[in-house]
């Protein structure tokens, strides 16, 4: 106990000293577990793009090249599929839902994503949440359109704007000329925020998307031909192809036998996608970048690691006269070795549990604007399973660090004896 009492009131002399260290340790442990908490909501988001959807349905290629344009909305399909083939699925026993999806069009740089009313009604983000809308309403005449939060929010649009679309990506100097300039669309509604594509798409309905290629062929304007909006009803607004097919069935577990029946279907070369295997494997693909920030993380506890061991090597210099009182009160060297390893211990307990407070106090107050402005929703919890190796791997490097000033200090103290050499 007399050495605990003065082992502690040296500490409390050096207070200020280990008051850095602790604070330094913490704000390593806050960002290599903060780093492995987004990591994980941005993995959880990732896959949750879409959620609810069994299948999705597309012409026959690569299955991430299928989940890229219809889902997040990179890339442009190869082949689209029939609207035949779409009625048909949609009518088979097995389906509950279908969702047509036709791509190919944008508005300064956001895609425009062509859909029906079921749209609004099945897709799901997230833990299975139903797309709200933050103003006005869903389309309902043809030339209305729906716009991701994004979209509103970068462009500064409001309900009652009139936005025009562009044919493909439309950049370059052919720009201007890829405009269906002719037929602009009034802004009727705005999503709320989902952290999903779905925030940086414009929405407009199928027929709304046949309207605007009435007078277009081969991907520009036909010479001398053009079709006033108004007139455009008198024309079938039916499409002929779509660019994919997001399912839902009355049974999940008959998803195979429905996937099998798309593909061996000889009428159209189609395939039936399932969303979480396809996003798994599109997560492999992009996850180096998540690696290479939980290694520079990890770096940084390192850091924190060496400045630990450098700031109690430093003080020993200063602590011989000290370790030299505690041999004269019975100390064995032995029982130096311990007491400075059991110093740089408590260091590191003391960090990592600060650390993670520190997280736990600014994901409270900094969930709202993450989960408005990126979707990603980072849980206010107990250390999580992922979570309690990494604290615990901190706490056990603190304590081998922490053996190599205990070990100095054992050495100091059995050549100096009772008397410290200056």
């Amino acid at each position: 106990m007399t050495l605990l009492g003065l082992a502690s009131r040296s500490a409390w002399n050096r207070r200020y000293n280990l008051l850095l260290m602790v604070v330094a340790i913490a704000l390593s442990t806050a960002l290599l577990v903060g780093v492995e908490r987004i990591r994980h909501a941005i993995r959880a988001g990732f896959s949750q793009s879409v959620s609810g959807t069994d299948l999705v349905v597309g012409a026959r290629g690569s299955p991430i090249q299928l989940m890229l344009y219809t889902v997040f909305r990179l890339g442009s399909a190869t082949n689209n599929m029939s609207w035949d083939s779409a009625r048909r699925i949609a009518s088979d026993p097995l389906v509950s839902w279908t969702i047509p999806i036709s791509l190919g069009d944008s508005h300064r740089g956001f895609p425009v994503l062509s859909t029906s009313q079921d749209y609004f009604l099945h897709f799901r983000y997230g833990e299975r949440r139903l797309l709200e809308m933050a103003q006005g309403r869903k389309f309902e005449a043809l030339f209305d359109t729906v716009l991701g939060a994004d979209v509103a929010r970068q462009l500064h649009y409001r309900l009652g704007d009139r936005i025009v679309l562009s044919h493909g990506d439309a950049v370059g100097p052919m720009a201007d000329q890829l405009q269906h300039a002719d037929k602009p669309f009034v802004v009727t509604g705005i999503l709320a925020p989902t952290g999903t594509p779905v925030d940086r798409t414009v929405h407009i309905s199928l027929a709304a998307m046949e309207a605007i290629h009435l007078d277009w062929q081969a991907g520009v304007p036909i010479p001398g031909m053009s079709i006033p909006p108004e007139f455009v009803r008198k024309f079938d607004l039916t499409p002929k192809s779509i660019t994919g097919l997001l399912v839902g069935l009355k049974l999940r577990s008959r998803v195979f036998t429905l996937q099998r029946e798309i593909a061996d279907d000889s009428r159209e070369p189609l395939m039936a996608v399932l969303p979480g295997v396809a996003l798994d494997q599109l997560w492999d693909l992009v996850s180096l970048g998540e690696k290479g920030m939980l290694l520079m993380s990890a770096l940084v506890v390192v850091v924190g690691l060496a400045g630990l061991v450098s700031s109690i090597l430093a003080a020993l210099g200063e602590r011989r006269r000290e370790l030299a009182i505690l041999r004269a009160v019975g100390a064995r060297p032995m029982d130096i070795l311990v007491l400075l390893t059991a110093e740089g211990c408590c260091l590191m307990l003391a960090g990592a549990v600060t650390g993670y407070l520190l997280l736990t106090a600014l994901s409270a107050a900094m969930s709202p604007w993450l989960q408005a402005s990126l979707g990603l929703a980072l849980p206010i919890t107990w250390p999580q399973a992922g979570e309690l190796p990494l604290l615990s791997a901190i706490v056990a490097a603190g304590a081998v660090a922490s053996l190599l000033p205990g070990w100095r200090a054992y050495r100091i103290s059995l050549s100096d004896g009772l008397t410290p050499n200056t």
